[in-house]
């Protein structure tokens, strides 16, 4: 009994590690990708609605996030290519992988931390993780 109950438990750790591994939310990529859609347009109003009502608070307004994200984010202001990665739940925090290649030709990974407000994605963080190594 005991060895079937340990089966079964680790039957549903590995279909729970698949599914995490398979997990995509259209809608979160809608939403990131509009964002860097806005970027691209040097569109910072728009892009400033896609970030979390803390984001927005801590930049105060579209122009001082404007210039946070080409100074700091130059890879995502002008992105040559955009592939989205997996979707992780961390501790209950939903975050997106993203794979950048910028203008040069040089690959960026970025860790989106999304949350859902009133039915609507936004973004409420952005990290730069190591990148892998990939031949452009």
């Amino acid at each position: 009994m005991r060895t079937l109950i340990l089966s079964a438990c680790a039957a549903l750790a590995l279909t729970g590690a698949v599914w995490a591994q398979d997990m995509k939310n259209p809608a979160i990529e809608n939403t990131i990708q509009r964002q860097i859609d806005a970027f691209l347009a040097d569109d910072f109003v728009t892009a400033f609605d896609f970030a979390s009502p803390g984001i927005q608070s801590y930049f105060r307004n579209p122009d001082n996030f404007g210039m946070m994200v080409r100074q700091g984010y130059p890879m995502v202001w002008r992105p040559d290519d955009v592939q989205f990665l997996e979707l992780r739940d961390v501790d209950g925090r939903l975050w997106q992988k993203v794979l950048v290649r910028d203008q040069s030709g040089k690959f960026h990974v970025l860790d989106y931390r999304m949350i859902e407000l009133d039915g609507q994605w936004r973004i409420d963080g952005v990290q730069v993780l190591p990148a892998p190594n990939v031949a452009a």
